[in-house]
Order: C-alpha cells, then sequence, then structure tokens
C-alpha cells in the first residue's frame, strides 16, 4: 500500500527533475501548460504566461504522484517500500500513459496543437524521467 503522502512526495521531486530536464534540454519554447492557460485563462501568447503554466505542471505532476499511489493502491501492483524494480516499472509505465495523454488529449485535442516529431520525442522522454523517477520515489521515500 501507498500512501497518498508519499505519493504527493514523490510526484513533486519527479516534476522538479522533469523539470530540470526540460530546462537544461528543451528548445525554451513555453510548456503546454502555458498554452494551455493563454487559451482559456489569459489574452496574450503562451511566452506571456511561463509562471503560470510551470505552476499548472508542478500542480499537474504532484497529482499525478498522488493519482499513481491511489491507483497503484487500488490495483494491488506490487509498488512500495522496497519494491525498486516494480515501483520503477509501473512508474515508467505511467508516465508513458502519461505521454500519450499529454500528446493526444492535452496537445491535439485541447490545444489543437500539431507540433514537430523533435518536440513530441522531448516531450515524450521528459514524461518516461517523470514516470521513472516517480516509481523510484514510491520505492524509496521513508514515508
Amino acid at each position: 500500500m501507498v500512501s497518498i503522502f508519499t505519493g504527493l512526495i514523490a510526484g513533486l521531486i519527479a516534476t522538479v527533475v522533469m523539470t530540470m530536464f526540460m530546462m537544461t534540454m528543451g528548445d525554451d519554447s513555453p510548456p503546454p501548460t502555458a498554452a494551455l492557460w493563454a487559451k482559456y485563462v489569459g489574452d496574450e501568447g503562451p511566452e506571456a504566461y511561463m509562471k503560470q503554466g510551470m505552476l499548472l505542471h508542478m500542480l499537474y505532476g504532484i497529482g499525478a504522484g498522488v493519482a499513481f499511489a491511489l491507483g497503484a493502491t487500488a490495483l494491488g501492483l506490487d509498488v512500495g517500500a522496497g519494491v525498486l524494480v516494480g515501483s520503477v516499472l509501473w512508474g515508467l509505465a505511467f508516465g508513458l500513459v502519461l505521454m500519450v495523454g499529454g500528446m493526444v488529449f492535452w496537445m491535439r485535442i485541447i490545444l489543437a496543437m500539431e507540433p514537430n516529431p523533435k518536440t513530441m520525442g522531448a516531450f515524450g522522454f521528459f514524461h518516461v524521467v517523470y514516470g521513472v523517477v516517480l516509481g523510484a520515489g514510491i520505492a524509496l521515500l521513508p514515508v
């Protein structure tokens, strides 16, 4: 059983690590969450909403960590303290689900974006990093 608190902390850590990869390896363009803010809340382009977009991204990442903890517990997955390999593999699978959901639902349907293949590859890689770090955090955090 994985606690909600563990999911929250692991989600926060995974989001911070993912964001560091995005900032060092990305193309300096606004994240899709800034485009979401611009489309539904703001009246300027996504570049004007980088801070709001990053805050929204952090909240999504923390929430996804909680969702992973709840879902893994409900499904009886072999994750949690002392189960590093299983937790990392299930975290990786979860990161891939988030990647596909982000590419198909958020980018293409909600935001009506058609990102280039390089952007999609980076987006995918960053979500894989998130999932692996989330799974490791779920296994290694002493909470």
